[in-house]
C-alpha cells in the first residue's frame, strides 16, 4: 500500500424493499473492477445491523484511473440499474493515507 495512491470508501444506501436488488446490481460491480487498469483494492460491505447500506472500499494508482472507472460502461450501467432502487444518491468520498 502506498501513501500516493487514492482511497475512496462509497456508501449506497438501498429502499428498504430493493434491498436484494440493489445488492445484486453492486455485485456484479465486483469482478469487473477489480480488472480495471489502475485497481488496486475494491471491496463491498453490508452493514451487519442495516441491511440497506452497503459500502465500497477502494484503492486506486490515481484520480485519473479512478475518473476512468466512473466513466465506464458497467458503472454507468448500474447507475441506469439503480435508479428507484436507492434512497440517495451515493455518498462517494475520497481519501489519501496519512499514516
Amino acid at each position: 500500500m502506498s501513501q500516493t495512491t487514492l482511497r475512496v470508501v462509497a456508501r449506497v444506501i438501498a429502499r428498504p424493499e430493493k434491498v436484494e436488488q440493489v445488492k445484486s446490481i453492486l455485485t456484479k460491480l465486483v469482478e469487473a473492477t477489480r480488472q480495471e487498469e489502475g485497481c488496486i483494492t475494491y471491496e463491498l460491505l453490508q452493514n451487519h445491523q442495516d441491511v440497506t447500506d452497503f459500502t465500497f472500499v477502494e484503492e486506486w494508482e490515481s484520480q485519473a484511473l479512478l475518473e476512468a472507472h466512473l466513466a465506464s460502461a458497467h458503472i454507468a450501467q448500474a447507475q441506469s440499474q439503480l435508479e428507484g432502487a436507492i434512497a440517495a444518491e451515493p455518498d462517494i468520498r475520497l481519501y489519501r493515507l496519512l499514516a
